[in-house]
């Protein structure tokens, strides 16, 4: 075996392994560990089988590269992991060594370590043979040893745990003076001593910034570059002169993608990322660019081959203009959808927000639909809460505020009111919210004590929080209750915002203002169509106010405007013969939740 240091990225869990194929390990014993410190166990890994030099699969070590990556989502990251690896091919070897490592664990201190190293250092070892007998790299002696550079006063809060892993990392760019000013805020408690991240702001005066990031040759940089005792970490001590070098190597990187045949090269502002999902991949022979990104802290990132998706559609059209026959075109047209993903957002969450609205006033039709969600889900149904989000923050907002959705907000908070908790908690009892047994049998004695009209109506709230946005259900329920969607929906900003295309507009203001108005204004932009029927909806511009209008996207049954691709419409036809055969409640008023009836509030006809 050799010892040797892998990036989290670059490790998988070998087939080899006990946990292979199983759920996640249980790491709560040795987070609070390796939060505090990082991964000090080597992990027993062996080279990927036709993969890249720098790939390992772990044989032994699955729960430390487990809550290693917890560690580095919760920000903090204590650099490349140890790994012991093993000649690769052995399956026999490598499954003996996965079940000895679950029986041998090592939980080291460091300060106690570099006592034992030091003393061990004064005999005449070298750090080669410390390492070869402790089981560690070179690089783990180093940072031990390196722990003497610090003054005693460090490393006994270091011993106690009352400093992290980083804030001592960070205490090794220190001079001997720069730490007693630190201990010396420490030791006050009027004082502030900054720790972590703020702490390498405090010994820098200011933006610190990695050597790891530099796109230029170190060797010939001509300012100084601070290191940390272990070794591993350099930041640059002038930033304005890492600037002027970085970003010449920046202009260099970008010359000579031009020299290689790019169509452009656009280097981005300092800050400002580069959005792939605002980008369509396209190829250097057809017109893609190169996009160069750079982070505040000085990262360089390289896109290559991207259009942005206006120009990536451009390219398409011009290209095969040239080919099509009118037939063609006309077919292109038809399989166009009239709706862009945003506005289709708008239209799923708004219906869903209308139907369970309604499904609320009718806990029968929400129980029943609820049973048939536990009936079809396989294995334990998991019930998870729509949490109503679209990519574009303008359409989340406009379903938050709707009258729909404060019509439901009315009822759960009747709901959390039975089942005495308070009116501000997000759920009633969903997405985990009570995910122990003493939780659940809390709830549980809880609706013993309710009327069954009352769990119908905790049933009604859970139903309608729990079902997706988007899908056949909404429409089979909203095709059965068919709600109003003029009492619920008011036409808004985001939603005029959201239409782009000049067809629907033109058939929108067709249906709003009659088939002359739209003739007249059949040319004009969407802009100027749009604010017509704005106009007839507010009763201004000298147009004739139209009450209670609901768009046909958004009306129980729903209709297209333009006759192209319309998912919804696609949703409600699914769902069309399978409510042939059910007729709706007599009465089809909202019951209160007091007098909710315990029978159901539907018939099968015969």
């Amino acid at each position: 075996m050799k010892l040797a240091h892998y990036d989290q990225g670059k490790l998988s869990i070998s087939k080899a392994n006990m946990h292979y194929g199983k759920k996640a390990p249980d790491v709560s014993h040795i987070l609070p560990s390796i939060r505090e410190r990082g991964v000090i166990v080597p992990l027993i890994v062996r080279p990927v089988e036709g993969g890249e030099p720098d790939q390992g699969e772990i044989v032994a070590g699955a729960r430390r590269w487990t809550a290693n990556a917890i560690v580095l989502d919760e920000g903090v990251d204590h650099g490349p992991l140890p790994c012991a690896v093993m000649e690769p091919g052995d399956d026999a070897a490598a499954i003996e060594a996965s079940l000895l490592e679950n029986f041998a664990r090592r939980d080291a201190d460091e300060v106690t370590e570099w006592h034992t190293f030091t003393r061990l250092v004064k005999e005449g070892r070298t750090v080669e043979q410390i390492g070869q007998t402790f089981g560690m790299t070179n690089l783990q002696v180093r940072q031990v040893l390196a722990l003497g550079n610090l003054l005693p006063r460090v490393r006994s809060l270091y011993s106690q745990k009352a400093i992290d892993v980083p804030t001592i990392r960070h205490l090794t760019l220190a001079s001997k003076a720069r730490q007693k000013e630190w201990l010396a805020l420490y030791g006050d408690p009027e004082q502030y001593a900054p720790t972590g991240s703020q702490l390498k702001a405090w010994l820098f005066g200011g933006q610190s910034i990695p050597t790891t990031v530099a796109i230029f040759d170190l060797a010939a940089y001509p300012g100084r570059i601070t290191t940390d005792l272990f070794g591993e970490d350099g930041y640059f001590e002038d930033p304005d002169l890492f600037w002027t070098e970085q970003n010449r190597a920046v202009a260099a990187l970008r010359d000579r993608y031009l020299e290689d045949g790019w169509n452009a090269v656009e280097v981005k502002d300092v800050g400002d990322y580069f959005h792939s999902y605002d980008h369509e991949k396209t190829p250097k022979d057809r017109g893609g660019r190169v996009y160069i990104s750079v982070t505040g802290r000085g990262e360089v990132n390289v896109h290559e081959g991207w259009l942005t998706g206006k120009e990536a559609r451009r390219a398409r059209a011009d290209a095969a203009r040239a080919a099509q026959t009118e037939e063609d075109r006309a077919a292109a047209r038809a399989g166009r959808p009239e709706t862009t993903s945003s506005l289709q957002a708008y239209i799923d969450l708004h219906r869903h927000a209308a139907v369970r609205a309604v499904m609320a006033d009718h806990p029968g039709v929400a129980f029943r639909l609820m049973v048939a969600h536990a009936v079809t889900s396989a294995g334990l149904w998991t019930v998870k809460v729509e949490d109503q989000r679209a990519r574009n923050e303008a359409v989340t907002e406009s379903v938050e505020t709707s009258a729909a959705e404060t019509r439901f907000d009315a009822r759960r908070r009747e709901a959390l009111a039975l089942l005495k908790r308070s009116p501000d908690d997000p759920t009633v009892i969903l997405g985990g919210y009570y995910n122990d047994e003493e939780d659940a049998a809390a709830v549980f004695a809880r609706l013993l004590a309710l009327t069954d009209a009352e769990v119908m109506t905790v049933a009604a709230v859970v139903m309608g929080e729990s079902l997706a946005a988007g899908g056949e259900a909404v429409e089979a329920v909203g095709a059965y209750l068919k709600p109003d969607m003029a009492e619920l929906w008011t036409a808004d900003d985001v939603f005029f915002d959201l239409i782009r295309d000049r067809e629907v507009a033109n058939a929108m203001l067709k249906d709003v203002g009659g088939k002359p108005v739209a003739d007249g204004n059949v040319t004009e932009k969407v802009r100027t169509q749009l604010g017509i029927i704005r106009d007839h909806l507010a009763g201004t511009g000298d147009r004739p106010k139209v009450e209670g209008w609901t768009p046909k996207w958004l009306a129980f049954p729903p209709a297209a405007y333009a006759g192209r691709p319309f998912p919804t419409l696609d949703s409600h036809k699914a769902v069309q013969p399978l409510l042939r055969r059910v007729r709706r409640p007599a009465v089809p008023a909202p019951a209160e939740p007091a007098s909710a009836p315990d029978t159901p509030d539907f018939a099968i006809a015969a």
